[in-house]
């Protein structure tokens, strides 16, 4: 690893622990040459998936949007930070566990809404409303008839 300092390319690694979140390396390094210590973090590398949106448009996953989403759809909501980052954790994992290079942006939102619906109901119409774009009031009225009907059910 090339020092940050004198950009010797010989370093020894000091100490390695795993991130908070589990998902990088943290290593101190020091080099070899200066003697200054510096900071690394390995992460897999992960294969790129591109989002196929209704129009046929191809972009990049972007796990930031995902979580754009659901933090608004759950503005003023009684829903932790931490089942968000749970929520928004799992999609990620679920995209890249299909193994596919190319992914519907309308899968993503299903996945999303799945996991919405067990967390909080006023977020899942939120959300939905937006992904499903309802037309009219018919619409958002059936889908929320709909969860009520689910609520009683498994109440």
């Amino acid at each position: 690893m090339k020092c940050l300092f004198c950009g010797c390319l010989d370093s020894k690694v000091i100490d390695s622990r795993l991130s908070e979140d589990g998902m990088s390396i943290r290593r101190r390094r020091e080099c070899t040459k200066c003697g200054k210590r510096f900071t690394t973090y390995e992460t897999v590398e992960h294969t790129p998936v591109m989002v196929v949106k209704k129009n046929g448009v191809r972009q990049a996953f972007d796990i930031k949007k995902i979580k754009s989403g659901v933090l608004k759809a759950c503005e003023k909501r009684p829903v932790s930070i931490e089942s968000i980052d749970a929520l928004v954790s799992d999609i990620e994992k679920q995209v890249y566990n299909t193994l596919e290079q190319e992914i519907q942006s309308k899968q993503i939102g299903e996945m999303v809404m799945n996991r919405l619906k067990e967390l909080d109901d006023v977020a899942y119409v939120r959300f939905a409303s937006v992904h499903r774009q309802f037309k009219d009031i018919t619409t958002l009225l059936n889908e929320i008839n709909d969860v009520l009907k689910n609520k009683v059910n498994n109440d």
